[in-house]
């Protein structure tokens, strides 16, 4: 008997795919059964080696061994993940096997993953693809009825190698050069790195900005309210103020608009991440990880995606879809709906996967068994397709100009006509326990052109407001924009990284102390801002790096040559390398933390600083410390502080509260004294119980 082997990307996957095709029993590292061997990988299974694993030279880090260019490339399995590796290759080997399906995600890390495993295990089996973009049976099995030769994606996988050498290279060469030069791991790669200076160029703006007062003069009358344009001073107020008052104001133009605001998209993974922070305050890798738990448990389609559009044969799916959900959904009780689904298909506009839906499993199951993040998510997910299809929101608005004793007041009214998609997003926003802005609808009398009104008048203060902090919503709204003016027309994907990396950039720069998080702000720290001056435009440019995206879809379309691409990325390396061979000695210092002076060095009168496990002399040839595990304290179970330290250097004693006695038994409060004997140890002493 012959298998077909399939391998998915995670465990999860791959138990929903042998339940599904019949591969029921459970076996060491894989499913049987059916004809069918179900194995999958860990995330990536094989990934580049470390440089130091091409020559022993790179295991420190000089300037002189760069820049490094492997030639050819090598691979390595991280021990924690070799005992899977080990059975995949096995499996991928065995000579029962005779076909292989590529059924890891549908996309290009995807593929990057299935074929290193691939090729490091030796197998020159044939291989088809599983392309799908959800998990639920039926699409499993379509799936499984239009598998496809993964020749037919060779150049997906190129796209997805180029992506992933220029990573390596840039990352490498570039995190290593400046490293040595400031003696401080600073790391540098090729999106976080312009994702850092967007965050700092951003800072820099809020601490530039002056504010500025500003006054309006407004004109009243019942319910009627006018108001002058913004006025400098407020003498100039005053001044109209005074002229105004006791006058009327006659009005000199009503202009009526009718205006429709269209309905939203449907999410792609961006959009949802966005809407996620601003609603619920989750972090972009938050909400990537609770809508894969909800792919994974069939609830929701594949949610790494960058398209907002449903293909044109999904019509009928979804019709039938919302149909389910105004029965499922409280906040959709009663709501007189009729779908235009028409407007949310475009073949045209869909890459690897349509937009985030909920599917037909959901419906069934409805929020039974979710956490309430999951089902926070699924909420989101199912208004934003009935906002999608719904009618545009109408509305009128009146702008009423009046004249004053020669000045010009302006009023601006709204009326909404047709609540359309916007009754839909409301009644779904009522039910969120977060706050949500409401818009504020200022519906004026009827007016006439030539009507008279007698007005008291007043005068409002006002500043201007500084730049606002970016937060995930924002950033990842940036990072989507960055570089698109020097983008084509019909480029696929623009921006900094993709829908699928961006949280993992943003939480990799708060991992290596380059940004903090304030809230939902988004903040640099001073390593941060200081990186982000020190290196070079070609690293810290939104442009370029969009480019290379631009230039890696090109390359999965079959449309650029991968060697050119990374002929050009080794060409930057060198040249970075190159131009980057020293620096002043001021900017050495740039990245050292700031020493806290705790007192005064007792023996040679230099500065004490703190450091992470003692209090130390700055004086090198002076060896004065205080250890703070120091086994005096640690006896008598009591912190050695900054504050004791500091008190014992200024008098030779300190007042320490609480201090425990093991031959008693009991804590007391005590003086402790330092003594210095004759320069070769610091001891310490009790002087009285207290």
């Amino acid at each position: 008997m012959s298998f077909q082997l399939v391998i998915a990307e995670k465990p999860s996957v791959a138990r929903s795919i042998a339940a599904v095709i019949g591969a029921a029993e459970k076996q060491t590292g894989y499913w049987q059964g059916g004809g069918y061997l179900v194995s999958w990988c860990i995330g990536h299974l094989v990934s580049f080696a470390e440089a130091g694993q091409y020559d022993e030279k790179y295991c420190k880090w000089r300037y002189e061994d760069l820049p490094i260019l492997p030639q050819p490339w090598q691979f390595i399995v991280p021990d924690e993940k070799k005992p899977q590796f080990e059975i995949v290759r096995a499996l991928l080997n065995r000579s029962d096997v005779d076909s292989v399906t590529a059924a890891t995600d549908a996309g290009r890390e995807g593929e990057l993953i299935f074929r290193f495993v691939y090729q490091l295990a030796g197998c020159t089996k044939p291989v088809k693809r599983l392309w799908i973009s959800s998990m639920e049976d039926a699409a499993i099995r379509e799936g499984f009825a239009n598998l496809r030769p993964d020749s037919d994606y060779d150049a997906l996988y190129q796209s997805a190698l180029c992506r992933a050498k220029a990573d390596w290279l840039v990352g490498i060469n570039a995190t290593r050069l400046f490293s040595v030069l400031y003696h401080k791991t600073l790391t540098v790669g090729r999106v976080q790195t312009p994702t850092l200076k967007m965050l700092v160029d951003r800072d820099a703006k809020i601490l530039r900005f002056q504010k500025e007062k500003y006054y309006t003069v407004g004109i009243q009358s019942g319910s009627l309210k006018a108001d002058s344009g913004r006025i400098a001073s407020m003498d100039e107020a005053n001044t109209l103020k005074a002229t105004c008052a006791g006058t009327s104001a006659i009005c000199t133009s009503i202009k009526r608009e009718r205006k429709a605001e269209q309905p939203p998209k449907l999410y792609d993974l961006t959009a949802l991440q966005r809407e996620a922070n601003r609603l619920f305050g989750f972090t972009a890798k938050q909400t990537l990880d609770y809508a894969q738990q909800l792919y994974e448990k069939k609830l929701l389609t594949y949610p790494r995606t960058d398209s907002q559009y449903l293909t044109e044969d999904m019509g009928q799916t979804a019709q039938h879809l919302v149909s389910d959900l105004l029965g499922l959904l409280s906040f959709a009780q009663g709501l007189d709906l009729t779908p235009e689904v028409g407007r949310v298909l475009n073949s045209k506009k869909v890459s690897d996967h349509h937009a985030i839906l909920p599917t037909a499993e959901f419906v069934k199951q409805g929020f039974t068994g979710l956490a309430e993040s999951e089902c926070k998510l699924m909420n989101l997910v199912c208004s934003k397709l009935l906002c999608a299809i719904a009618a545009p929101h109408e509305y009128e608005t009146v702008t009423a100009v009046f004249s004053c004793a020669g000045n010009e007041f302006t009023a601006k009214g709204k009326t909404v006509l047709v609540p359309g998609w916007k009754e839909i997003d409301q009644r779904f926003r009522s039910t969120l326990k977060a706050d949500t802005e409401e818009e504020v609808l200022n519906t004026l009398p009827e007016l006439a052109e030539g009507q008279n009104f007698s007005v008291t008048t007043d005068i409002s203060e006002h500043f201007t407001s500084p730049p606002k902090a970016y937060t995930e919503d924002t950033l990842l709204s940036a990072m989507e924009r960055a570089g698109t003016e020097d983008m084509p027309e019909n480029a696929e994907r623009k921006g900094l990284g993709t829908p699928a990396t961006r949280a993992a950039i943003l939480e990799k720069l708060v991992q290596m102390g380059f940004v903090q998080r304030k809230g939902k702000q988004l903040v640099p720290t001073k390593d941060g801002i200081n990186l982000a001056v020190v290196l070079p435009e070609s690293l810290t440019s939104p442009a370029l790096t969009a480019e290379w995206e631009n230039r890696l879809t090109e390359i999965a379309k079959g449309n650029a040559d991968p060697d050119e691409f990374m002929a050009e990325i080794e060409a930057q390396v060198r040249q970075l390398v190159k131009t980057y061979s020293c620096i002043s000695a001021d900017k050495q210092n740039l990245f050292q933390s700031e020493r806290v002076i705790i007192g005064k060095c007792p023996r040679c009168g230099e500065n004490v600083y703190e450091g992470k496990k003692n209090f130390y002399c700055g004086n090198r040839g002076c060896q004065f410390v205080m250890w703070k595990n120091d086994r005096f304290f640690e006896q008598r179970k009591k912190a050695f502080t900054p504050k004791i330290a500091a008190a014992l250097l200024k008098n030779g004693k300190a007042k320490v509260n609480g201090l425990y006695s093991e031959k008693t038994g009991k804590t007391y409060d005590a003086t402790v004294l330092l003594a210095d004997t004759g320069g070769k140890y610091v001891n310490y002493r009790v002087e009285r119980k207290e």
